[in-house]
């Protein structure tokens, strides 16, 4: 009998959104020298969550380890196919499609904000100018199609997976839940973001000014 049941426990909760916000934030201030500094405090915590995600995919929770999303290939496309017959299999943790979308922005996000740090400090000049915003570029992308697609399985599964995100339960078997929140280490993840985003003070000398604006650009 399907009850509501715990899935995703909120420290990959905080990493999701605060990821999805830092990205959209340093998108958006780009372009501008007067958000020069928020643009870099994002792009720094972004490298962070990342980090943090990476250790998180190994050693969290069920349904935030790697080992619980990762799919063969033939098992990816298996899904695509289904969805396009409006069918496709339920998941209770990511579908392999959503797999897919989180390993490419993580990898990407990662181009992004090292290649946006390495231009920020003057290191490889155009090459990873070109490599920052191609890679931002490609994540927004990413990001679209992912946001779609939450769209698309939420309305043929009949089930909302960005309230799931955000509340951290779904329907299914209770013997397929997990147990623990993680509360304590989401509140300390809380407490490290807010200071760092309050105390944050860019290093680097003035003469970073132009290239400055250009690092982390359009960064996750």
């Amino acid at each position: 009998m399907s009850q509501r049941i715990l899935v995703w426990d909120i420290p990959t909760r905080v990493f999701h959104w605060t990821l999805a916000l830092s990205f959209a934030g340093a998108y958006l201030t780009a372009e501008t020298e007067r958000y020069r500094d928020l643009h870099l405090a994002l792009g720094y915590l972004m490298l962070g969550l990342i980090g943090f995600r990476l250790i998180w995919g190994v050693v969290g929770s069920r349904y935030a380890r790697f080992s619980s999303f990762t799919f063969r290939p033939s098992e990816i496309v298996a899904y695509l196919k289904s969805l396009l017959r409006r069918h496709p299999k339920h998941y209770l943790g990511h579908n392999p499609a959503g797999a897919v979308a989180i390993f490419l922005l993580l990898g990407l996000g990662m181009v992004s904000a090292i290649s946006g740090v390495l231009l920020y400090l003057e290191v490889g000049g155009e090459m990873f100018e070109d490599l920052h915003e191609g890679a931002a570029n490609l994540m927004l992308a990413v990001v679209v199609i992912h946001i779609a697609g939450v769209v698309v399985s939420s309305l043929l599964h009949r089930e909302n997976l960005v309230r799931a995100m955000v509340t951290g339960y779904k329907s299914g078997d209770p013997k397929q839940g997990i147990t623990r929140t993680f509360s304590w280490l989401g509140v300390i993840m809380a407490a490290i973001i807010a200071a760092f985003l309050a105390f944050y003070q860019p290093s680097g000398s003035g003469t970073s000014g132009e290239r400055g604006t250009q690092s982390m650009h359009h960064e996750d």
